[in-house]
């Protein structure tokens, strides 16, 4: 009876807080209390979330907002705001078809032909990303074109193929950094996002030079004959002859936080890492990131790119300040226009549906064992845009925590 008391004094000491404050500021008191319990009956004790005017940057609610948690896929926020940033919304990636040796009256190209990769996540065939990707693709093929117009119609030597834009391994930290069961091998000269064929099916084991493959026995249908494929590097002498140039940066950001795609995601970080850090690595790609976010005033513990490695660290309030940062930066369209909307498309097409949050808020979810997480924007029917993070690591039923986010989203979409 007496350990009962102060738990009731407690309890009226709320109570009368809330009798004596605003109409408006008890029914927010009241929303960020049903927030918070929510959170808790969804993710359990280790989780966090913070809510924050987009403006103003006012705190509307939070609980361990500053406690870092694993991102899963939210991890994907901060390397595709790093890769809009530092590439530029417009920004396209080319591969290059390089032509070594003198071609002749006849067009016999007496050298060879270099398929040069510089880490287009999109290159593939048209059957492919038409049928998985929604027609956003990069068409290897379109070489051939660019050869007849050099003259070109037969190659004395071999057609070689370059990756070296990054390293070879595979994977990421999760999979040991060999080929992971849930993303395609990873390489600076990737094909159809490492699948072996264009019906998905089974993953390539050497996929530059599947593409180089793909690529001769496209140039002999087209009249382009040569002595097969080869993996080398074309000397300062090689010449460029044909390019395709990968869809804008900012549709590969889309591409990789609305369906949620691990393969893209990794690729964008070797990529930074290549031309903006120590070169073609994951582990280079991840510094890069993490420089990118402390610059932006929040913080990370980067370890790959797509959140697959349980190792990925931040705290809804680094979350938040990230997502409030890119509202203010130049790429604030692209970014924030590249996250799924609630009810409509992506991972949360399916979500949120018939709340005051459907069709309301931009997001992007993550997903693990015993870790799901809802990140974004909201914007309210009162003209506020709100910013938050639900970062919830102990979840023992994956459907109820994705139930009671989006009845956070619904509160947050109402504020």
């Amino acid at each position: 009876m007496m350990r009962r008391i102060p738990q009731f004094f407690a309890a009226l000491i709320g109570l009368l807080l809330v009798l004596l404050l605003p109409a408006s500021a008890a029914g927010a008191t009241r929303a960020c209390e049903e927030m918070r319990q929510r959170l808790l009956l969804g993710g359990g004790g280790a989780s966090g979330l913070l809510v924050v005017d987009g403006e103003s940057g006012r705190v509307v609610c939070g609980r361990a907002a500053k406690r870092p948690r694993i991102l899963a896929s939210n991890m994907k926020l901060f390397t595709t705001a790093a890769a809009l940033h530092r590439f530029g919304p417009g920004h396209r990636i080319q591969t290059d078809l390089l032509a070594q040796g003198k071609v002749d009256k006849r067009g016999v190209l007496h050298g060879d032909l270099y398929l040069l990769g510089s880490g287009d996540p999109a290159l593939g065939s048209p059957a492919f990303y038409n049928r998985f990707l929604g027609g956003l693709g990069t068409n290897l093929f379109g070489l051939r074109s660019g050869a007849r117009a050099a003259g070109i119609r037969k190659v004395k030597g071999r057609l070689h193929y370059d990756d070296s834009v990054f390293d070879r391994r595979r994977g990421v930290a999760d999979s040991g950094y060999a080929t992971s069961p849930y993303i395609g091998p990873l390489s600076g000269l990737s094909f159809n996002s490492g699948y072996s064929s264009s019906r998905g099916s089974g993953f390539a084991a050497d996929p530059a030079r599947l593409a180089a493959g793909k690529l001769a026995r496209a140039l002999r249908r087209a009249g382009i004959a040569s002595g097969g494929a080869a993996r080398g590097a074309a000397s300062g002498a090689a010449r460029r002859v044909a390019s395709v140039r990968s869809p804008t940066m900012e549709q590969l950001a889309e591409a990789t936080n609305v369906p949620s795609n691990n393969f893209f995601a990794e690729m964008l970080i070797k990529l930074l890492g290549a031309r903006f850090g120590a070169g073609g690595s994951t582990a280079a790609g991840a510094t890069v990131v993490e420089r990118f976010v402390r610059s932006r005033g929040s913080g990370l513990h980067a370890v790959d790119g797509s959140g697959l490695t349980r190792s990925n660290r931040a705290s809804p309030l680094q979350v938040v300040r990230l997502l409030r940062s890119a509202r203010r930066s130049y790429i604030a369209d692209p970014y924030i226009q590249g996250l799924a909307l609630t009810g409509r498309e992506g991972t949360v097409e399916d979500r949120t549906d018939g709340t005051a949050a459907e069709g309301r808020c931009r997001t992007k979810t993550g997903t693990l064992t015993g870790v799901s997480a809802l990140s974004g924007y909201c914007f309210n029917r009162s003209g506020r845009v709100m910013i938050f993070s639900i970062l919830m690591n102990s979840v023992s039923d994956l459907g109820l925590a994705q139930y009671e986010q989006d009845k956070i989203a619904a509160l947050i979409a109402r504020y």
